[in-house]
C-alpha cells in the first residue's frame, strides 16, 4: 500500500511516500480501516521535529485523524461489520496517539482497535469526519463540556485561523457568542469574518488587547464593566499577559495548549484583582466526537476545510500548517 512515512526526526524532508508499505493485517480485537480521508494537526509538526521526553517509535506513519470504511475484521470483533463507515478516535487504548506511538492515517489502510471506532452518521462525509477529532474535539470539550461560554458573551479567540481556532469560532457562534477572531493577515481576517466572526483583528498590525479595551472599554474592578468575557489562548508565549489585561472582572481565560511557548510572563495582579478564572482543558473524549458528528449531520455546524490533497502531496499540506498558510483543516485522501 501507499503511505507517508517518517523515518527520522528533523525537517519535513524526512517524510517520504512509500509505495510498497506492507498492508496491516487484522488481529484480535482490531479492524483494518480503508482510509477515506485523514487530516493533519499542528501536533504532526511536533512529531516530525521530535519532542523532548517523548520517544516516537520510528519509522511511523503520521496522521492523528482518520475516517474510512471497515475492510477487515479481527477475531472477537462483533460490533462492527465490513463496510461500516467509521471515524477513529486517535487515542489507542494502552498505546497512545495514532500517528505518533503507532501508525496513523496518512496511508491507504490503518490498523485500529475496535474500541476506537465511532459510527459516522448518514450525511457526514469522510472529509468532514476526519476534520473533527483533534481540532473540533478539543474545542468542543473546552467550550461545551466545560460550559465556559453562554449566549451573548464576548469571546476573543487567538490563533483563530488554525484548526482549533476555526473550530472555536464555529462552536462559539453556535452557542450565541459575540466572536472576536485574531489572525495574522488581512486575508485570514476577511475569511474569518466570512466564517461568522463578528469582529476580526490582524494581530500583526495592532495589539489585540489594546483593540479589545478600545472597543469594549477598560476592565473595571468595581463595576464589572469593560473588557471581554472570555479569551481563548492556546498560543501562550508573549500573548499571555495581554490576554489577562483585556478580560473583564470575573472573566475566563481558556487554555488547551501553548504553541508559542509554555512559560509565559505572568502578572498575578490581574488574576486576583479582577477575580479572573484560568480554565485548562485537555484533549477530548468519545462523547465529544459523537456529539460533533451529530452536529454535522444536523447541519448545525460545518467543519472548515482549507483544501483536500492527494497522499502524494501530504508533506506539502503539513508545511502549509507549519507555516500557518491555511485557514481550517488540511485533508488528505489516499
Amino acid at each position: 500500500m501507499k503511505a507517508l512515512v517518517l523515518t527520522q526526526h528533523g525537517d519535513l524532508d524526512q517524510l517520504h511516500i512509500d509505495t510498497d508499505k506492507p498492508q496491516p493485517q487484522a488481529r484480535p480485537g482490531h479492524v483494518v480501516v480503508r482510509v477515506g480521508a485523514s487530516s493533519f494537526n499542528y501536533h504532526d509538526v511536533f512529531t516530525v521535529q521530535g519532542m523532548p521526553g517523548i520517544k516516537v517509535p520510528l519509522p511511523v506513519i503520521p496522521g492523528l485523524d482518520l475516517a474510512g470504511t471497515v475492510a477487515e475484521l479481527g477475531d472477537n470483533v462483533t460490533k462492527w461489520r465490513i463496510g461500516d463507515r467509521v471515524l477513529v478516535n486517535p487515542l489507542k487504548p494502552g498505546v497512545g496517539l495514532m500517528g505518533e506511538m503507532t501508525d496513523g492515517g496518512m496511508a491507504e489502510y490503518a490498523l485500529v482497535d475496535e474500541k476506537q471506532l465511532i459510527a459516522i452518521p448518514d450525511g457526514v462525509s469522510f472529509e468532514q469526519a476526519a476534520a473533527l477529532p483533534v481540532a473540533y474535539g478539543t474545542a468542543h470539550r473546552m467550550l461545551i463540556t466545560h460550559n465556559t461560554i453562554k449566549a451573548g458573551d464576548k469571546v476573543l479567540i487567538l490563533g483563530a485561523s488554525g484548526g482549533v481556532g476555526t473550530a472555536c469560532v464555529v462552536l462559539a457562534k453556535h452557542l450565541g457568542a459575540e466572536v472576536i477572531a485574531c489572525a495574522g493577515s488581512d486575508e485570514k481576517a476577511a475569511a474569518l469574518k466570512a466564517l461568522g466572526a463578528d469582529e476580526v483583528v490582524n494581530y500583526r498590525e495592532q495589539d489585540f488587547s489594546r483593540w479589545a479595551i478600545n472597543k469594549y472599554g477598560k476592565p473595571q474592578r468595581r463595576t464589572h464593566e469593560g473588557g471581554v468575557d472570555v479569551v481563548i489562548n492556546f498560543t501562550g508565549g508573549d500573548t499571555w499577559r495581554p490576554s489577562l489585561k483585556c478580560l473583564k472582572r470575573g472573566g475566563t481565560l481558556l487554555v488547551c495548549g501553548a504553541t508559542a511557548g509554555y512559560d509565559p510572563q505572568e502578572d498575578l495582579r490581574y488574576v486576583w484583582s479582577f477575580e479572573l478564572n484560568i480554565k485548562g482543558s485537555n484533549s477530548f473524549y468519545e462523547e465529544n466526537l459523537t456529539a460533533l458528528l451529530e452536529m454535522v449531520a444536523r447541519e448545525q455546524i460545518v467543519p472548515l476545510i482549507d483544501r483536500i490533497l492527494p497522499l502524494e502531496e501530504a508533506a506539502e499540506g503539513l508545511r502549509l500548517i507549519r507555516d500557518r498558510e491555511v485557514l481550517g483543516k488540511v485533508i488528505v485522501k489516499p
